[in-house]
């Protein structure tokens, strides 16, 4: 059996775009299910899935990640991977629908569950917004803040994969451009409206960003937590072909987790977290050398292939999306993201 994916609630759970995506399984919050219910319920997928990767969101309750650790401690399952991801609600919601979709492919539990990082960055995650004054999850300035008191006044925010903000003015819905960057490779957009208008949306930055198609679904309960206003419309642009999605995570070089023997890609097992490389070992091994420790790169014996010379690499620049490396994720390292200011 495939793989279950889970997520935090039911508004999360896209519906599937064909009839072979498995549906996702919803872990209810403490208040809406008693442990005992849930214990069965999750050993039940656990027994019937084999493995179950769960992922939620930094606006989820507090009490509701507890929940899912303690459901993984009692059931004492290394099967069971639990993944935050700094992903809008939205964004979120559509990563795991590809999961979902991935999930039907050759890849291990291990591989799939570490897909979720690497395709997180290529999913383009935003917001139109009423106001930014309480909005934390993206870095901003002063001034952007500031803008937020003029009556009337609406902001196009893009949160992944890099930070940007745009204030627009009353003739938005009639602009040719939406004024965010535009994703270099096909999508569709999925959005959702709460109290703001989501015509800007569905109309200007769907025709801006040329997307393959656009569909709306509620907005997740989440939302209003994860953007600091209920004056919201969500929007999450991601790859729909589930090919380019299999040869984006069949290029990346894969190895075994030294703990738990799962498969993985990137620089730590999903499952048992532990990194694929021992701290210190490098520097370890410059000592013992007499010099500086260097990875060895190219298709030399030990050496490693690099991403550019697969086969799936050059379809992915074809599509154009660029090749991953074979140690990890695409993108601006953790830590490196500076403020934005409105335009």
């Amino acid at each position: 059996m495939p793989t279950a994916i889970a997520v935090t609630s039911a508004d999360l759970a896209l519906p599937a775009t064909d009839r072979q995506t498995p549906a996702a399984v919803v872990v209810r919050p403490p208040h809406a299910q008693p442990l005992d219910e849930a214990l069965n319920e999750l050993g039940a997928v656990l027994e019937h899935h084999g493995h179950l990767v769960a992922l939620y969101s930094t606006a989820c309750p507090p009490d509701h990640v507890r929940r899912l650790h303690t459901l993984r401690a009692v059931l004492e399952s290394d099967r069971f991977a639990i993944l935050p991801t700094d992903l809008p609600p939205l964004g979120l919601a559509v990563l795991a629908q590809q999961l979902r979709q991935l999930s039907l492919c050759d890849f291990s539990p291990g591989l799939l569950a570490c897909a979720a990082r690497l395709l997180a960055h290529y999913v383009h995650a935003g917001a139109l917004l009423g106001s930014v004054a309480r909005l934390d999850k993206v870095p901003m300035d002063l001034r952007s803040h500031l803008l937020s008191w003029v009556p009337g006044a609406h902001f196009a925010v893009l949160a992944n994969p890099e930070p940007h903000l745009v204030r627009l003015d009353r003739h938005a819905e009639r602009a040719a451009e939406a004024g965010l960057p535009a994703p270099g490779f096909a999508t569709r957009l999925v959005w959702a409206r709460g109290q703001v208008s989501g015509e800007w949306v569905g109309g200007v930055l769907a025709r801006s960003w040329q997307v393959q198609g656009a569909y709306e679904v509620p907005l997740p309960a989440e939302s209003a937590a994860w953007w600091g206003t209920h004056k919201a419309a969500e929007f999450a642009a991601a790859i729909p072909d589930l090919s380019v999605l299999y040869q984006l995570v069949a290029s990346v070089r894969r190895e075994e987790c030294r703990w738990c023997g799962l498969e993985l890609i990137g620089d730590r097992c999903a499952f048992c977290c532990a990194p694929t490389a021992v701290p210190g070992a490098a520097a370890d091994a410059g000592h013992r050398t007499g010099g500086t420790a260097r990875p060895r790169t190219g298709n030399g014996p030990g050496g490693a292939p690099e991403a550019s010379a697969t086969p799936a690499s050059s379809l992915l620049r074809r599509r154009g999306l660029a090749p991953v490396s074979p140690g990890g994720v695409p993108g601006p390292e953790p830590g490196r993201r500076t403020a934005v200011r409105a335009r």
